[in-house]
């Protein structure tokens, strides 16, 4: 197996949308800060969070995570926050009217895909411009990833 580098401690997943990238085909991603609370960060750096049924919208020119769970933070007794408040998040405004624009096309979302610290210790939230698929396209995708497996098999047992 190859050796695993050193994690470093602030670049660190801390929630991941994962059956997103199953329910819905990314056609481009944005990564961008979020606006939070102090007691949010320490429940992130903890690994307290959510945001499979969140979900990022645009209004009036600036850019929301609705209904991302955030997890109170014990410690904190009288200055806690709301676990499912709407949150803001950082991008420039040629981003946000990019996403503005692509969400105006027919079926497109901005679907949450992973919530993490950068190399810096930032929190950041990397959000997709997606389009969901159809039951068809989930079966062939299922199809693709299993020739894979199974090919990758063969040429190991051959190769």
């Amino acid at each position: 197996m190859a050796a695993k580098k050193k994690s470093d401690p602030n670049n660190k997943t801390v929630a991941e949308n994962r059956k997103a990238r199953y329910n819905y085909a990314i056609e481009d991603t944005l990564e961008c800060g979020i606006v939070l609370e102090g007691s949010e960060v320490k429940s992130l750096r903890e690994g307290q969070a959510n945001i499979a049924e969140s979900y990022a919208t645009v209004e009036e020119g600036e850019l929301w995570l609705v209904n991302a769970h955030i997890q109170a933070y014990d410690k904190a007794k009288s200055f806690g926050h709301e676990e499912r408040r709407r949150r803001k998040l950082l991008a420039s405004k040629r981003e946000v009217s990019k996403l503005w624009q692509g969400i105006g096309r027919e079926g497109m979302t901005l679907v949450p895909l992973k919530l993490y610290f950068n190399d810096r210790g930032r929190a950041k939230l990397l959000i997709g411009l997606a389009k969901g698929k159809k039951l068809a396209d989930k079966r062939e995708t299922e199809k693709k990833r299993d020739w894979n497996r199974e090919k990758s098999r063969l040429l190991r047992e051959r190769g």
